[in-house]
């Protein structure tokens, strides 16, 4: 077999935006303060996350599934305490 460069880049891509909402995450999650945070803007990158994701699964690409379904868990945490929190 030989080596993809375009998978190695697609994995790469998939882990850098996947793991940029870490910190999101965390600082919500410790600091349950949400009120900078835009709830319009978290519904519609969740949504699409989602197409993305779902994209992903219709064409069979694993960087694609792998980026966005983590992604989409991430967003929908952000999303969740976004609107517990208010």
């Amino acid at each position: 077999m030989r080596f993809q460069w375009t998978i190695v880049i697609g994995f790469l891509a998939a882990a850098f935006t996947t793991i940029s909402y870490v910190p999101q995450v965390m600082k919500t999650l410790k600091t349950k303060e949400t009120k900078d945070i835009s709830l319009l803007m978290f519904v519609i990158l969740s949504s699409g996350l989602f197409l993305w994701f779902v994209y992903g699964i219709l064409l069979g690409d694993l960087p694609i599934i792998i980026a966005n379904g983590i992604t989409l868990v991430l967003a929908s945490v952000v999303l969740f305490l976004k609107i517990k929190y208010g």
